[in-house]
């Protein structure tokens, strides 16, 4: 005869729960995708805007300049709003400006119109991570980490896609033009994954933490070492990486030699290494300790970035290239997951908007000290190595400290204590 079992009425709950929650991350994971595609499609398509508004090539950069400052922007704003609001009002808020933005794009008639589309699309992808990360991380308190990084995987691949989908658009015929087609399809699409996260957040019942996260200063005072260790570890890295990739194509074409179309291609693989790297370190950082992880990732990258200044031959850069894009692109989960693994609810939505609110300008500086270097007269290789040294000084400071036990160390391995978790 066969047994039967029959769920508690607490089962069958949390079972009803997490579906719920299940529901709710699948929306984020499509409207992360659509938030980064919002921030990095300008790049790919500078070439087509100077066409069309016989722009020089300056103008048309500050349209990129403006994405990226939008998304800079709004990190510690976005932070106090969400001791007021629940972060799933701010995720939709941030849908809406999505949607808004790229009809501006889309239907701008100058260059200035299209700076406002591209200002408030950079805005959005602002106010999204902050307000989304701490939410994911909260769905599944056990397993931060994994969260953490399928997200991420989902961004990622937007920065892969971009330029893929410029050009699938741009073979296509159109009524208008094909750039003005790639917006409405993006306002579109935003406006079909806000309305598919409203109603996958009225179906689920969503965690309960976030509404005791109400004074920023106070997770300031209380989680400072937490957030000046994220910084500390993440922001000269990521300030070198930024300058690496923005100047990518132009140190392979003037240094290695390649064409230019092939050196594209090539950094694309850079930004594709990275895709694997979310899922897998998110995963990784569940079950290791989060310095010495995050200490490894740095060194990992300082090596990468000396080996391409020594290495010749295309397939031994491929390598090099591959290897530094999967390795820098996986201190981005392992930081968030330090952060917001290791947060109490009281503090981790502020927290974390304090430590991307230092993080991301200090990375978007990146560019700028590359290009002073450069300008100067330092030869390519010569400005790599000098950024690399500079990441190895912080990195033999931190492990300094972390030895002598001065670095806070995170919490992770077990459940994390959440006002739901129950």
């Amino acid at each position: 005869m066969s047994e039967t079992t029959t769920e508690s009425p607490s089962e069958t709950a949390a079972g009803r729960r997490h579906a719920g929650r299940t529901g709710v991350f699948g929306s984020l994971c499509v409207m992360v995708f659509l938030v980064n595609i919002g921030r990095v499609i300008y790049a790919p398509l500078l070439e087509p805007f100077r066409e069309a508004f016989g722009a020089s090539a300056a103008a048309v950069g500050l349209l990129a300049t403006l994405a990226w400052l939008g998304a800079a922007a709004l990190q510690i704003p976005t932070g106090y709003l969400l001791t007021r609001f629940p972060r799933h009002w701010l995720i939709l808020a941030s849908g809406g400006l999505l949607a808004a933005g790229s009809v501006f794009a889309a239907t701008a008639r100058s260059l200035e119109v299209l700076s406002i589309g591209a200002l408030c699309m950079g805005i959005a992808s602002s106010a999204y991570f902050v307000a989304a990360s701490p939410l994911v991380s909260e769905l599944f308190p056990a397993r931060v980490g994994r969260a953490i990084g399928v997200h991420g995987t989902s961004s990622q691949a937007a920065a892969v896609a971009a330029p893929l989908l410029v050009g699938a658009f741009f073979a296509v015929a159109w009524p208008v033009a094909a750039w003005r087609a790639l917006f409405i399809a993006i306002a579109l699409a935003a406006v079909a994954s806000t309305a598919a996260l409203f109603v996958a957040a009225r179906r689920a019942t969503l965690p309960t933490a976030g509404k005791l996260d109400r004074d920023l200063r106070a997770a300031l005072r209380r989680q400072w070492p937490i957030v000046a260790t994220g910084v500390a570890i993440v922001g000269v890295t990521a300030l070198v990486w930024n300058g690496v990739f923005n100047f990518y194509v132009t140190y392979l074409v003037e240094v290695k030699g390649f064409p230019e179309g092939f050196a594209r291609s090539v950094l694309t693989l850079l930004f594709l290494a990275g895709v694997p790297a979310f899922a897998i370190t998110g995963w990784i950082a569940d079950r290791v300790r989060f310095v010495p992880l995050l200490l490894s990732i740095v060194g990992a990258f300082l090596l990468a970035l000396l080996a391409l200044t020594v290495v010749e031959g295309t397939w031994a850069i491929l390598a090099v290239t591959a290897v530094m894009g999967y390795v820098i692109h996986s201190i981005f989960p392992a930081s968030d997951t330090y952060v917001l693994a290791s947060v109490p609810d009281e503090n981790r939505a502020s927290a974390y908007a304090l430590f991307t609110g230092v993080m991301m300008p200090l990375q978007a500086a990146g560019s700028a000290v590359l290009g002073f270097l450069v300008d100067a007269g330092v030869a390519f290789d010569a400005a790599f190595r000098l950024l690399a040294l500079g990441v190895g000084v912080v990195l033999v400071g931190l492990v300094a400290l972390y030895a002598a036990g001065r670095l806070p160390t995170g919490a992770n391995g077990e459940p994390r204590a959440s006002a739901d978790a129950n």
